[in-house]
């Protein structure tokens, strides 16, 4: 039975400094994206907002804008002169009529549709510089843990045994990415169960191709929730003093950095097109609660993982608004591109339809999230 005063007890202060700092420094990166180009675009900013709701401090500039912190921090916002729509929709071209061309010059309505898309994006890309900036600095500063991809066991009825590889190999890619630490080859093949995989092994001086097809297992993560994961079928025992911190240089740090990022995007990709195709569930899906609590965990080791962490929380809000769904980043290039196809912009009866199935999707993904949270939580509880 689960003790209400127990899961309650969960939901503790250790969580909120963490959960702020990772979710405060990528809200501001993702809106400083905007920011940016819009002044470069020559876009009046009216607000720069941390959070929702109330102010409860602020300050204007010498530009007029706004630069605030609200009472609610899952979000962030920038407002453009002229775009009193918080959705950007609605009749361009009402809205323009009549607009003194001074404001109309310096507002975001009155800009080019090639302009308007360019700001729009600079936000989730703005989400993506940060983390490989964040990954450059500290594969070039600390560098990373690296053990020699040796294999010292199989598993039984694994997919290395079966495509015949033997003690000793030691692994040297798998389908064409590199494996320079062990600890690459799940990276590799986590999301590959059940796809054949071209593997190059070191084998007595020679190199050898096999084909290896990654098995299924189900795996729980450090905060207890199940996962299905791909494993190779390979093991390897580590032993003192065999591992070693490899430094990098800034190219080479910052050429990870990216790899880093579109890792993670095209993990996400796979793991929503299994979800689309019907052989994934949303189970994996976290909100808010998760995120908090993967922060305190991360603060708890070190500054340094905290501040890994945020780089891949930057990674994912960068994503989700890139995708296509109105009310989001993506949403709003979709529009654009119908526009500058048709070279007009939908009617404003369509994007209102459009923003309306825009907002039940958020909000069943905003669901089915929290519901995992729950989940989760309740899971943690009845086994303390």
């Amino acid at each position: 039975m689960i003790d209400p005063m127990g899961f309650l007890g969960s939901i503790h202060l250790g969580w909120l400094l963490p959960f702020l700092f990772v979710i405060i420094v990528v809200v501001f990166f993702h809106e400083l994206g905007h920011f940016l180009v819009a002044r470069w675009c020559g876009v009046a900013v009216q607000t720069f907002s941390i959070g929702f709701g109330p102010e409860l401090i602020g300050r204007t500039d010498r530009h007029g804008t706004r630069w605030r912190i609200s009472a609610i921090p899952l979000g962030g916002y920038v407002k453009f002169l002229g775009d009193d729509n918080v959705a950007s929709a609605g009749n361009r071209e009402l809205a323009l009529t009549g607009m003194d061309p001074a404001v109309r010059a310096r507002s975001f309505i009155g800009q080019s549709v090639g302009r308007r898309a360019a700001i729009v994006a600079a936000g989730p890309i703005a989400n993506f510089i940060l983390a490989i900036v964040i990954f450059t600095v500290f594969f070039t500063a600390a560098g990373r843990l690296v053990t020699p991809p040796i294999v010292d066991s199989l598993v039984e009825d694994g997919g290395a045994i079966a495509a015949g590889i033997e003690v000793g190999d030691r692994i040297l890619s798998i389908s064409g990415r590199p494996i320079e630490s062990f600890s690459d080859i799940s990276r590799s093949v986590g999301f590959a169960a059940g796809r054949p995989l071209s593997v190059v092994v070191e084998r007595g001086g020679e190199e050898i191709t096999l084909t290896v097809t990654p098995t299924l297992e189900r795996a729980v993560d450090p905060l207890g929730n199940p996962y299905n994961v791909g494993r190779l079928g390979v093991g390897h025992t580590y032993e003192e003093g065999e591992s070693f911190i490899q430094r990098y240089s800034v190219p080479r740090a910052f050429v990870i950095g990216v790899n880093e990022v579109w890792y993670t995007i095209s993990t996400t990709l796979g793991y929503l097109g299994r979800v689309i195709a019907g052989r994934e569930s949303l189970d994996q899906l976290g909100g808010p609660v998760t995120v908090a609590r993967v922060a305190e965990r991360a603060a708890s080791e070190s500054f340094t993982t905290l501040v890994s962490f945020a780089a891949f929380i930057s990674i994912s809000i960068g994503f989700v608004n890139l995708l296509p769904i109105p009310l989001l980043d993506g949403g709003h290039l979709l529009f654009y591109g119908i526009e500058a196809v048709r070279r007009r912009p939908l009617s404003p009866r369509a994007q209102e339809i459009a923003l309306r199935v825009g907002m039940v999707l958020v909000l069943a993904l905003l669901f089915v999230a929290l519901r995992n949270d729950l989940v989760s939580l309740f899971r943690v509880v009845a086994t303390e």
